[in-house]
């Protein structure tokens, strides 16, 4: 009875790229490939998403304001972990995707356990800092005294589970580069309501359960992302899939783990660059109010619901990309490239107009005294929902291709340009002191200076992907790693 119900909305949800080809805007067969792939990674990440939305709601609720600019501070340090994750867990997918199209499947299952061995190499030691140092590195961020202790806590307890969420992550992106999208989006869709379960019964206490409050958001997310990470380990290990988890045998292969690292340390480095750069950009925000920080906040995992598509092309574009270039054929690669972003366009700005038209009234669920703040966040996100959808496809295709670099240059660039015009809305009396220098950034622009920061960042970093994907030397630089028989 579900099969049959999923497979009539499936076959209702591919009418969409069969629309697009009647239109002449994408290649029917590239098109519904693409989309085939992509639609398990919107739903997974449109859940996980939710997810995000659903916690800030109920804290918001609970505790106010307050407690959810916590959780957005708290989450700045997660998403160190979270941005070292990507990077690795890129470079498995691009490694996996290349060692598929060429018909090595054990390499493939090799590259799955050389980064497991870097995820906990890595993780450890973050969790151990954030356990002993939590509220310090709140603190470096607002001086509001409950801010810095509810967001210490939802650190100091949502770092705990790391590990599981960095492994959860590779082994989701090895299955994603075989060509498996769908498996990860059914572990999600059984996480994700444990998660939100979980997190309602101790945010606000059931019965003998007592309310934990922003605790219970982290509890509750730490256990289901545990939870993830066991089902996904189970499952690569029972070699009924795509790629398989071996235990045995072969350990390590440095020139493996060395191409792991090549195609994920760029993509590594432009998410640290994002969490990093977003520590000066909330303390501009937190120097124009608690309400501002929460209102980006929920305005932000609104919007990320919107941007989801993006994900999930960006997905297809490097699992197309990647089997393509291990398989030799570096002209069909690319042409699965542009074709991927002609059906992402539409996709993404149809999905993101509409969360961009209910921004009120979603907006108003929301317990917060300045719900305007957030629609006009939300709408800010709207404007730049094209930038982002090019920027994340361009990079997926990039990256399954292994060149990497050009994605952080992107990063970089537009980070530099975001900070500068965001420090504007400071207030001109506001004097900083950096290395024994004291300065004064800002004209007092407010929050024109924030949004124009955001749609800078946006729009560049759409522009470099773009035009490196353009130029078609990420070819190149596939025949040069080695991987595959673009190798050869």
């Amino acid at each position: 009875m579900l099969g049959a119900v999923r497979d009539r909305l499936y076959a209702v949800v591919l009418r969409f790229p069969a629309l697009l080809a009647r239109l002449g805007l994408v290649d029917r067969r590239k098109g519904v490939e693409a989309f085939d792939l992509a639609i398990p990674v919107m739903v997974s990440g449109g859940f996980r998403t939710l997810l995000r939305v659903t916690d800030f709601f109920m804290v918001s609720l609970a505790l106010g304001s307050a407690a959810v600019a916590g959780l957005e501070l708290g989450f700045q340090y997660y998403f160190i972990g979270f941005g070292l994750a990507l990077g690795l867990s890129s470079g498995t997918i691009s490694v996996v995707s290349r060692f598929v199209g060429a018909g090595e499947d054990a390499r493939a299952d090799l590259a799955v356990k050389q980064s497991l061995w870097l995820a906990l190499g890595i993780t450890i030691p973050l969790t151990l800092v954030t356990w002993f140092e939590a509220e310090a590195m709140i603190g470096l961020l607002t001086d509001a005294p409950r801010t810095i202790g509810l967001g210490g806590t939802y650190l100091r307890i949502v770092m705990l589970s790391v590990s599981a969420r960095f492994w959860s992550m590779i082994a989701a992106r090895a299955l994603q580069g075989a060509g498996d999208t769908r498996t990860p989006m059914y572990v999600r869709l059984l996480t994700i309501p444990v998660n939100i379960v979980l997190n309602a019964v101790l945010i606000f206490g059931v019965g003998t359960v007592p309310a934990l409050g922003v605790a219970g958001a982290a509890w509750g997310t730490t256990i289901a992302n545990a939870l993830a990470g066991v089902i996904f380990f189970v499952l690569l290990v029972s070699g009924r899939y795509a790629v398989r988890l071996r235990l045995g045998g072969t350990q390590w292969a440095t020139d493996i783990a060395r191409e792991v690292i090549r195609v994920g340390y760029p993509l590594a480095g432009l998410q640290l660059i994002r969490t990093f750069g977003r520590f000066p950009f909330l303390f501009v925000l937190a120097s124009l109010g608690t309400p501002v920080v929460a209102a980006y906040a929920i305005a932000r995992r609104i919007m990320l619901v919107a941007m989801m598509p993006a994900w999930g092309y960006s997905t297809a574009s490097s699992t197309l990309v990647g089997q393509h270039v291990g398989a030799g054929d570096a002209a069909e690669a690319d042409e699965y490239g542009w074709q991927t972003l002609r059906i992402a366009l539409p996709t993404q700005v149809l999905i993101g107009g509409v969360l961009a038209l209910l921004a009120r009234p979603i907006a108003l669920t929301f317990a917060t005294d300045t719900p305007g703040l957030t629609v006009a966040f939300v709408r800010v996100f709207g404007l730049g929902v094209v930038a982002y959808s090019v920027s994340r496809t361009m990079r997926g295709g990039l990256r399954g291709a292994g060149d990497t670099r050009w994605p952080l240059y992107g990063t970089l660039l537009g980070t530099l340009v975001r900070l500068p015009i965001a420090a504007l809305a400071l207030p001109a009396t506001l004097t900083l002191t950096v290395a024994s220098r004291s300065f004064a950034p800002g004209l007092g622009l407010g929050l024109v200076a924030v949004y124009a920061a955001m749609l800078a960042d946006f729009y560049l970093r759409a522009g470099i992907n773009l035009f490196r994907f353009w130029t078609g030397k990420w070819k190149t630089i596939a025949a040069r790693s080695g991987v595959g028989a673009g190798g050869d």
